[in-house]
């Protein structure tokens, strides 16, 4: 590209030619000019991707599940409630009633002990009294040391005054379920609760033994 001065020719309407000193018309073409591109250099950005992970579905899953178990917990415990209200009320119903079942019910409930010992409790006052709250034994040493045998679980006064139940302390020992809870406390203290459960004690032949 050549450099230097050059005399630019224009037009005069009066017939004169002037120059432009090339500087000068440099300066103007400079000033007219506009850079064909301006500013820094184009930055390529990088491009973010989602992906789709497990880890929200996992969370949803615990969640169920725990749910889940907290449903099945509820349920057997409404189930377990529903199961002793029954059994309450039908200890209810044969305390209500009377007779020997009530009577075994009302004192196996009054010493905080499973209904379920009814059966072997039963025999044992079957085998002491024949379930007669008024039966006194008038012929063994008891009665021949003057103090018999007596109620249902035939026990002497003495006897009767140590084990009774605190809460039935003030009844007779004729009182059927007082006297219950006395040859009960009776039988656990000397012989433990498996013979209650076994139904009394009972020799080699398998016949009852009283206690």
């Amino acid at each position: 590209m050549a450099t230097g001065t050059f005399t630019a020719l224009v037009p005069n309407p009066g017939g004169s030619t002037p120059t432009a000193a090339a500087d000068e018309l440099d300066t103007e073409l400079a000033a007219s000019s506009s850079p064909l591109y301006s500013g820094a250099a184009a930055t390529l950005l990088p491009v973010s991707y989602t992906t789709e992970t497990t880890d929200g579905q996992d969370e949803q899953l615990a969640r169920l599940d725990k749910a889940a178990s907290l449903a099945a917990e509820l349920a057997e415990l409404h189930a377990k409630q529903a199961r002793e209200q029954a059994e309450n009320d039908r200890i209810d119903a044969l305390i209500k009633r009377g007779g020997l079942d009530g009577w075994i019910a009302e004192a196996l409930q009054i010493m905080d002990l499973p209904q379920s010992y009814a059966s072997g409790l039963k025999k044992i006052i079957m085998s002491e009294s024949g379930g007669n709250p008024r039966a006194i034994n008038t012929w063994d040493s008891n009665a021949r040391r003057g103090t018999p045998s007596q109620g249902l679980m035939q026990t002497i006064p003495s006897t009767f005054r140590a084990y009774v139940h605190p809460s039935l302390a003030g009844r007779s020992i004729t009182d059927p379920v007082a006297n219950i809870t006395a040859g009960v406390r009776y039988m656990i203290a000397q012989y433990g609760v498996s013979t209650l459960k076994a139904g009394g004690r009972s020799n080699s032949s398998g016949d009852y033994v009283g206690y």
